[in-house]
């Protein structure tokens, strides 16, 4: 009796099994090109950072733990989870709350370490950092204690000086669409001078301009950043001489007359092959209040200025895999 019990068992097991078909996406077409997105998750406002033959990528992780997922690929398309840079809540005092937490990471390699800094609206602006990025990584440090803190880019100059730009978040400080540059020590771990605008979105019809990410390339400070809202919005780029600005800006990348919507925060990311791609999230909403977050990567102008370009095929072209 036994024996045909689970026999029968076996035999339900397989039906069930023979009736559904997972359809796992790969962006990887076999072939040496890829169909965006290359990740088909919910990996919200993604940066990357390219070390040699690699790269690492994070994402916001808000209030859930493991935090501030760890990344890798070889080639910008096919990516592995290597680990987690929080094992838990950071502070321990924060009570488990939607939306809160970490906010818009940026990672970031200096000196043989890596670092990820992020905003907490309701705290402040936090740093970790790492020798090895599937490892373990150091406690926290809080750089900058304060309200509205979000969406945080360190850059570290030639003259060793550093600093970093940030969004802000309304519904904790009251305002938002600006952007701010300060100067941290050299270490980035405290803040010692004050948050200087450098650019105001509401001002220049970039109305919630916020997910800045920081660079600089041939002399040049170069803000990279979002605005005009999740699934409308476009990217902007501006460039100056100096990290305070006066910048010069332009909307290198939108939507145009297409109803895909708007690319949102990303990372510009250098190759050791003088490559330039772009990764980034879009919305992608399948019910109401339910949202599933696509990255997307296409080539970036090398003088980036010049480039204005619309999302027409951007999500379904096949593209080179940078390399395989």
């Amino acid at each position: 009796m036994k024996c045909i019990l689970l026999f029968l068992s076996l035999v339900c097991s397989l039906s069930v099994s023979a009736q559904y078909c997972s359809e796992v996406w790969s962006p990887d077409n076999g072939d040496g090109t890829y169909t965006n997105p290359v990740i088909n998750a919910d990996y919200s406002d993604p940066d990357v950072v390219a070390v040699g033959d690699d790269y690492y990528l994070t994402a916001s992780s808000f209030n859930c733990m493991p935090g501030l997922p760890i990344l890798h690929s070889k080639d910008l398309v096919n990516w592995e989870i290597i680990g987690h840079a929080l094992r838990s809540q950071f502070p321990d005092s924060v009570r488990t709350q939607h939306g809160m937490g970490v906010y818009a990471p940026s990672i970031r390699y200096h000196s043989g370490e890596f670092y990820i800094y992020w905003g907490d609206p309701d705290r402040g602006i936090f740093m970790v950092k790492t020798k090895d990025p599937a490892g373990e990584w150091e406690k926290p440090v809080m750089v900058v204690e304060g309200l509205g803190y979000i969406d945080t880019t360190p850059l570290w100059d030639e003259d060793g000086r550093c600093y970093l730009v940030n969004g802000w978040a309304n519904s904790r400080i009251g305002f938002n669409g600006v952007l701010t540059v300060r100067e941290l020590s050299a270490d980035g771990t405290r803040a010692i001078g004050e948050p200087c605008i450098v650019f105001d979105g509401d001002a220049t019809g970039n109305v919630t301009t916020e997910g800045p990410k920081f660079y600089k390339r041939d002399g040049w400070y170069w803000i990279l950043c979002p605005a005009g809202g999740v699934a409308g919005g476009w990217q902007l780029a501006m460039r100056s001489k100096s990290p305070y600005g006066p910048y010069e800006w332009k909307r290198v990348l939108e939507r145009g007359k297409t109803t895909m919507n708007g690319p949102h925060q990303g990372g510009w990311i250098h190759t050791k092959y003088g490559e330039d791609w772009f990764i980034h999230f879009q919305d992608k909403v399948l019910m109401a209040a339910c949202v599933i977050y696509n990255l997307s990567i296409g080539v970036v102008d090398g003088l980036l200025w010049g480039m204005l370009v619309s999302l027409t095929g951007n999500s379904v072209s096949r593209n080179q895999i940078v390399r395989l």
